[in-house]
């Protein structure tokens, strides 16, 4: 059986001033398709540090901010939790040593350090999913997009998103488990837990 890794970068733009959700669902389908796998798995990771990957529903509606209501509900706690970093001193990070080393590697102020909300939202929501493959297609379910979200907003970013395809170009066969029997993960309690106890005889009715 031939095992085989497919690897894709998605060049993305942020817009800055309010986190920016990327819906590259398209692409990844697209990069799944070109890989020649048919049965695997896929993941998307971010290569930045604030930024976050997540599988959910289209929302279809979108509100003036250009976001979908899902994602706004999202952001929404999101800054309950994380809240916008808005002046200086909210946040220990960054610290003066950190500011230094931002205009060492020549960012444009001091102010592009201020994303400690980015950050800290990344590390709670993760940054990467991996989804399966099964017969050549992307396994998302009837409604699943893939999103690309940047916390970051200090400023206008340039992204990237890395994918990396891997499994084998052949089938594998019947997928189910034990002929397909629904599993029941619900308690079973034995005839001695659901006994006959007299003291509920205190509160019959009649």
């Amino acid at each position: 059986m031939e095992f085989k890794v497919f690897q894709k970068e998605l060049e993305l733009q942020s817009r800055g001033w309010i986190p920016t959700f990327h819906d590259v669902s398209k692409e990844i389908v697209e990069i799944v398709e070109a890989s020649g796998v048919k049965n695997g798995t896929v993941c998307i990771a971010s290569h930045h540090t604030t930024c976050s990957v997540m599988v959910q529903e289209c929302s279809h509606d979108v509100d003036s901010f250009d976001l979908e209501y899902l994602q706004h509900d999202l952001l929404d706690i999101m800054r309950k939790l994380i809240p916008d970093y808005t002046e200086e001193g909210q946040y220990r990070h960054p610290g003066p040593v950190h500011a230094q080393f931002g205009r060492y590697v020549n960012e444009p102020g001091n102010f592009t350090s201020m994303n400690t909300d980015g950050h800290l939202r990344s590390v709670f929501f993760g940054r990467s999913e991996t989804m399966t493959i099964k017969d050549g297609k992307l396994d998302g379910g009837e409604f699943a997009h893939v999103y690309f979200i940047d916390w970051d907003h200090v400023r206008a970013r340039h992204r990237q998103l890395n994918v990396t395809v891997m499994g084998t170009t052949e089938d594998v066969g019947d997928r189910k488990w034990n002929n397909g029997e629904t599993i029941n993960t619900l308690p079973k309690f034995s005839e001695e837990e659901k006994a006959y106890d007299e003291r509920y005889d205190r509160y019959k009715l009649r």
